[in-house]
């Protein structure tokens, strides 16, 4: 399995954030983690990737443990956190660069040739981050989780702030992508999860309440149906 959850728990004082879940992810799949805010997906999404401890429990991506080696977990996940943070006065080419020589990448210039074409970036990439709107500023983010091209993506709300078209083009990369990557992404847009997903896990107040195929739980009503009834 290229994700292993078991157990994972999160605690902030008396509230359980995340309430001991488990589950598990194998190469290739790109699953759906949906719930409501407050829910417990970033949370679950930062201890997988390592920038969150967790209290209980244990995260494991491609078979390493994330408590017990960090850095190694780190080196195969491509992660777009939810708040993207980003050097605003850098330029996009200086940004990539800087971000593929943390990764030790031999060619760079190669690299970020790549993710620039591969997430539409071209037109834009001679400008300081800074100077991009939203949507383009999301697009570096998610060429920066890209660029060291790792077996692992997690992806908190990697469609936020683009408009239809861009969407679109997001959901193609994340699609192509999930073909020899695994893939974990949070939305809360529910048309994203089925346009992209095979399978949708869902959870609220800190536990699971589903995980199953898209075609399963959409088998009597419609996802947004369904989430509502899990969810209210």
């Amino acid at each position: 399995m290229s994700i292993e959850v078991v157990g994972l728990q999160k605690n902030y004082g008396a509230q359980k954030a995340v309430n001991d879940i488990s589950f598990s992810i194998a190469k290739g799949e790109i699953v759906g983690f949906l719930g409501p805010n407050g829910a417990g997906k970033s949370t679950t999404m930062k201890m997988i990737t390592g920038y969150l401890e967790a209290d209980a429990g244990k995260a494991l991506v491609c078979g390493l443990d994330v408590a017990k080696a960090p850095i190694e977990v780190k080196q195969k996940i491509g992660y777009l956190p939810e708040a993207n943070p980003l050097y605003t006065e850098m330029y996009v080419r200086e940004y990539l660069d800087f971000i593929a020589g943390v990764h030790q990448i031999a060619d760079r210039k190669k690299a970020i040739d790549t993710v620039i074409e591969l997430t539409g970036l071209t037109i834009e990439a001679k400008k300081k981050i800074g100077q991009l709107s939203k949507g383009y500023k999301q697009r570096v983010g998610l060429a920066a989780a890209l660029i060291h091209d790792p077996e692992v993506l997690i992806l908190d709300e990697p469609t936020s702030g683009l408009d239809p078209n861009q969407i679109i083009e997001i959901r193609n990369v994340i699609k192509a992508q999930g073909k020899n990557k695994t893939v974990l992404f949070s939305s809360h847009i529910l048309q994203e999860v089925a346009a992209i997903c095979d399978r949708v896990i869902i959870i609220n107040k800190g536990q699971i309440v589903a995980d199953d195929t898209l075609q399963k739980l959409t088998a009597t009503n419609s996802l947004e149906e369904k989430f509502r009834e899990l969810t209210k």
